[in-house]
């Protein structure tokens, strides 16, 4: 159930390490609904740079790596309190703490899959960014997702409607949501994953970061499938510099700033900080319509 199905969240050796567990699942609960995050003494310098994330992620824009080596490095203390570490490992979920303060963490994982969305990663991130908002847990979302997992398994058991919950859980929750874009946004899986358009209170980008419909070189196989080798490369080539970078979006106001990799625990928690205050609630209704 841990790695199939995904009803357990957590999977322990014995009594004393499951109850360690909800102790350490609670220290990053407020008491109920109507308190804040929790806020702690940080004895971790706010403004601390992390070098190593200048090289983390690959020149190659194929190549995996490990989204844990950008967050966890980042935190205070370097602390990470995974959920579901079993389930659909092309989504990570947890609980963390930036500048003393409880944070919830949604990030695509390129080491699995690519970082794709299919069904139960789609499930999986709903479920927990559902659960953040119920108790006022900001949310930070790492972003590095190609798409949604293609293939008629997934379209016929409901790819867009599971896809849909992310969509909904980001758009329905009124607490502080700050995205960072590590590297691919592309297409509907990029709006999906705490856009602008979905209310994302704070977006930054990485300056390697592609954001776009697709990829060059898929984008230019589909348009110019009778050209030349020599041409298409040229092509992607242009493609690359107008399109797949994160400037263009930050002149549209889609990216509020592209930081270096180096500055981004510092960034993060001046976003947390701004949007500390953020009071926002929905339209008065009976409940929701969530796409189930």
């Amino acid at each position: 159930h841990s790695s199939k199905s995904g009803v357990t969240h957590f999977m322990c050796d014995n009594e004393e390490e499951t109850l360690m567990s909800i102790r350490e699942l609670l220290s990053f609960l407020p008491s109920n609904n109507m308190e804040d995050a929790p806020l702690v003494p940080c004895n971790d310098d706010i403004h601390r740079q992390v070098e190593a994330l200048q090289t983390v992620i690959p020149e190659d824009p194929n190549m995996p790596y490990d989204i844990k080596d950008i967050i966890e490095p980042v935190l205070d203390n370097q602390y990470f309190f995974e959920v579901m570490p079993h389930f659909a490992k092309n989504v990570v979920v947890g609980f963390a703490r930036l500048g003393g303060r409880s944070v919830g963490i949604v990030a695509n994982q390129p080491a699995w899959l690519a970082g794709v969305l299919d069904i139960d990663a789609s499930d999986k991130a709903a479920r927990f960014i559902r659960f953040c908002d119920c108790f006022n847990i900001p949310l930070i979302t790492f972003e590095d997702v190609p798409g949604f997992l293609p293939g008629t398994i997934q379209e016929h058991n409901g790819i867009i409607r599971h896809g849909a919950k992310i969509v909904y859980a980001y758009a329905e929750a009124t607490v502080p949501k700050v995205t960072l874009i590590t590297r691919k946004a592309y297409g509907g899986a990029y709006i999906v994953m705490s856009s602008k358009p979905t209310g994302a209170d704070v977006n930054l980008a990485y300056p390697q970061a592609e954001i776009a419909v697709m990829g060059a070189e898929g984008a230019v196989n589909i348009l110019y499938r009778k050209s030349a080798p020599e041409e298409k490369a040229e092509i992607i080539k242009e493609y690359e510099d107008k399109f797949s970078n994160p400037y263009r979006a930050a002149e549209r106001g889609l990216i509020d700033e592209v930081i270096m990799p180096r500055d981004t625990r510092y960034k993060l928690i001046q976003a947390l900080e701004m949007c500390h205050n953020k009071n926002q609630s929905n339209p008065p209704k009976k409940h929701g319509n969530m796409p189930l």
